[in-house]
């Protein structure tokens, strides 16, 4: 199995060809470079409707990935200013003393990243893992929660075949018949379901102590550049969850929100409003707060260094995370309502 460590310095083909891109302004003004990737969530609804360019004043190229730990690769390259990652590339990232910083945690995954085992594989539970073929993208959440619900059922990782595939691929493979199980996030995974069952979700492996979620980093030397740009970003994403948690029911199968959301990550329009509740969304207040900025995302980030660490997937556990995470853009979006 390779390791998170190898990957996170691996430049993606899509970072490669968006360097020339590069650079915190262009003639006409800022640019922004976004990395975003195909899960349901609130923010996607700004996206489409071009929020983000009206509040920053900015032209953004958003650009899609297929996982966390090529966002990473195209950050640290410098091809891309913001991205969206989940806590395992972020906490390999940080391990590896990247320039980058957490400013909005996206949500606790739940019931949204699942492993599903196909039909006729013969697996009813983890421990019938061993000996299968189970297809996961290395570095993201989902090699994260397997990892640790292999662990939690005491099944050796170097009993099951773990094959490092992103989530288009894996679909592809698993109508196939090539892998036995998978565990990924939706469009991916509502494609799997077809022909398969869950055998568990985040959920549960949170509840089993390895918690998981996804959050919006930015290049600290665009940050420090662009202060009133990131804030921006921020107020803007915070208001897509604030509008999405005083009135989630509006966003129905039938609501523009939900066709947007569809459009943007190819997820069924008709599961739309089931995956937004696969997510534990905190508000704008809430994550500043003790339990995410303030604190909690840095205590997160350690744990799932010093597990990663325990799994060999990243060399070494810094003593201190705190530099990689920063609440200072949603202190100041809150000042700015």
């Amino acid at each position: 199995m390779s390791s998170i460590s190898r990957r996170v310095i691996l430049l993606s083909s899509v970072a490669l060809a968006g360097a020339a891109f590069l650079g915190p302004a262009m003639a006409d003004g800022l640019k922004i470079t976004i990395g975003y990737q195909t899960v349901v969530e609130p923010s996607k609804v700004p996206q489409a409707d071009g929020a983000y360019e009206k509040a920053t004043k900015a032209s953004i190229d958003w650009r899609k990935f297929d996982s966390g730990a090529d966002v990473i690769a195209a950050v640290a390259s410098g091809s891309v200013d913001i991205g969206y990652v989940g806590s395992s590339p972020l906490a390999a990232a940080a391990s590896r003393e990247l320039p980058i910083q957490a400013i909005f945690v996206v949500g606790l995954i739940g019931p949204s990243e699942a492993l599903v085992a196909r039909d006729g594989a013969g697996i009813g539970k983890v421990a019938d893992l061993a000996g299968k073929k189970v297809a996961v993208p290395f570095a993201s959440t989902t090699h994260y929660s397997l990892l640790a619900a292999l662990k939690h059922e005491n099944v050796d990782p170097k009993s099951v075949e773990i094959l490092n595939l992103r989530p288009p691929e894996i679909a592809a493979a698993f109508t196939r018949g090539d892998i036995d199980a998978a565990y990924v996030w939706d469009p991916a995974l509502g494609q799997i379901k077809t022909s398969g069952k869950v055998v568990l979700d985040s959920a549960q492996v949170a509840a089993w102590g390895a918690p998981t979620f996804d959050a919006w980093i930015v290049r600290t030397d665009f940050a420090e550049k662009n202060p009133e740009a990131v804030r921006d970003f921020v107020k803007v994403t915070g208001a897509a969850y604030a509008g999405y948690l005083a009135k989630s029911d509006a966003w129905s199968v039938s609501s523009p929100q939900a066709a947007e959301i569809a459009r943007l990550t190819g997820a069924k329009l008709e599961e739309v409003p089931e995956l937004l509740k696969g997510y534990a969304f905190p508000t704008l207040e809430e994550q500043a707060s003790d339990k995410f900025l303030g604190g909690g995302t840095v205590k997160a980030i350690a744990a799932a260094s010093a597990f990663l660490k325990e799994q060999g997937k990243v060399d070494a556990v810094l003593p201190d995370y705190s530099k990689y995470v920063t609440s200072k853009y949603v202190t100041e979006a809150l000042a700015s309502n």
